[in-house]
């Protein structure tokens, strides 16, 4: 049973593996940064549970000892540090550190070593995190500071809500947010006793996968309430193929599921005050967009034109992200005519093939393989339209950046990029709702005939201004998100 929830904040533990810009893989880096800090602002009192590796103890400063942990087989000691994260401003957000270097101080990243290789341990690493997760959850936690809920996110964080089931104390209610399903954290059977669950927690009513044991499964299995990134993906998990063999039991709890789309952080993606682009523009502002285009064509060698449609896209590049489709169309796609500048890391061999495929089209289409923050928004701004043909994408943030920069997106109806870009179309157009371009069909045909529809409509001057407009007059903002999140932890006390 929760804590009383009193005149005081509502108060909530945010359990994240990443938060930017701290470390970051993906965009739960990102919603773990800022959906807190749009809480604060609710005046929600949330603080962050994460793991203390390298990156995370160099930046974070006047760290303070606030608990120990006594080794507990099969988990080392470990120390809890208290900080604050450095953004949000006067909404910035205290976080509680997970030191255990015998887990966390490796070279390497968050999940896998300099290979690129899953750390054997990981479920060590991350059963720990679940634990003092839980334990911070409960009457036994050392610190005076109770939540009321226990927010889980991915599989990392996914036997909080297990162990807090078997607990017998007071204890908060749990919300368990799945920002992608097919990342399951599944390891060998008999994972579920040696990190010190019951025996009968690996059931089919409980942690088992598939002969496996799923630290996801066992969060979706014994949290409160679900949340999804995106309405569409709530629906979308619920059946195959995107429910990754767990359609089944989401289904049956499909009352206790919630899809609330993912926000942006519009201090930090804002073409108005943006460090990163050459000149800064909005939406009155909108021929000094051009600039960008220019160096964007300059910095990645292309041919500097401002008449030819440059499509951008900053991606893992791998078989979900439509890679491969890309790959099928990009030479039809420089005949029409039109550029392609690329932006990403992933599968080996669909980064040998980019860029192979910008070797044989030099001029037309360049690749960059790494990350580069600063590079990301200058092709946001300096694209003319923003590629996204995934096969799944539970929300997605790319989308909604190119909207706010006047760079109307190209995507697959699917997930929460369904939810938040609107087909251009002659109805969307007249009632002023169009804002991009969705394809249902995913294949080179189907993609290939969406990037056609996009040259045409670029080359309606008029057309092509509403389209910019109408995307940058959105509000992609966290408040109504965390409003949403807000009212899930409410009703979870009701």
């Amino acid at each position: 049973m929760a804590p009383a929830l009193s005149h005081s904040s509502l108060c909530v533990l945010f359990i994240t593996p990443e938060v930017h810009p701290l470390n970051k893989t993906g965009g739960l880096g990102d919603v773990s940064a800022a959906l807190p800090v749009a809480l604060r602002e609710l005046k929600v009192d949330v603080r962050l549970l994460i793991p203390g590796y390298p990156q995370v103890l160099s930046g974070l400063k006047h760290k303070r000892k606030i608990a120990e942990f006594t080794a507990q087989a099969p988990f080392p000691s470990s120390t809890l540090l208290s900080a604050r994260l450095p953004s949000g401003g006067s909404a910035s957000v205290p976080v509680f550190v997970l030191d255990c270097p015998t887990l966390y101080q490796r070279e390497g990243g968050s999940y896998t070593d300099a290979a690129g290789h899953d750390w054997p341990d990981n479920a060590l690493r991350f059963g720990l995190l679940s634990k003092i997760g839980a334990i911070l959850a409960s009457d036994a936690s050392p610190l005076s500071w109770h939540p009321h809920i226990a927010h889980c996110n991915d599989w990392q964080s996914g036997l909080v809500p297990a162990y807090l089931h078997f607990y017998q104390g007071k204890k908060a209610a749990s919300l368990m947010t799945i920002h992608n399903l097919a990342f399951q954290g599944v390891f060998p059977a008999d994972t579920v006793v040696q990190l010190g669950l019951p025996a009968a927690s690996f059931n089919i009513n409980g942690a088992e996968y598939y002969g496996g044991m799923s630290f996801l499964k066992a969060g979706l299995y014994y949290s409160d309430h679900i949340a999804t990134v995106s309405p569409s993906y709530a629906r979308e998990i619920q059946t195959a193929p995107l429910g990754f063999g767990m359609q089944g039991l989401l289904a049956t709890r499909r009352e206790d599921i919630s899809g609330i789309a993912n926000g942006i952080d519009t201090l930090e993606w804002d073409p108005a005050t943006d460090p990163a682009l050459v000149r800064n523009y909005t939406a009155s502002t909108l021929a000094a967009k051009a600039a960008n285009k220019q160096a964007l064509q300059q910095l990645f060698g292309l041919v500097v034109d401002p008449g030819i449609p440059l499509f951008g896209l900053i991606s893992r590049l791998t078989h979900q992200k439509g890679c491969d489709l890309l790959l099928q169309v990009a030479a039809q796609l420089t005949e029409m005519p039109a550029q392609l500048a690329v932006l990403g890391s992933g599968e080996a061999v669909l980064q040998q093939q980019l860029l192979a495929m910008a070797k044989s089209h030099s001029g037309k289409i360049a690749v960059r393989i790494g990350f580069d923050e600063r590079l990301s928004h200058l092709i946001e701004a300096g694209a003319d339209s923003f590629l996204m043909p995934s096969r799944f994408e539970p929300c997605g943030l790319n989308q909604m950046y190119s909207q706010r920069y006047g760079t109307p997106p190209l995507v697959h109806a699917t997930g929460g990029l369904i939810d938040t870009v609107v087909d251009c179309t002659s109805a969307t157009l007249a009632d002023g709702s169009a804002s991009g371009f969705l394809f249902l069909d995913m294949t080179p045909a189907g993609l290939l005939g969406a990037i056609r529809r996009v040259t045409l409509a670029y080359n309606n001057k008029s057309v092509w201004r509403r389209l910019k407009k109408n995307g940058m007059a959105k509000d992609f903002s966290w408040r109504s998100s965390a409003a949403g999140y807000r009212k899930i932890y409410l009703s979870l006390l009701s």
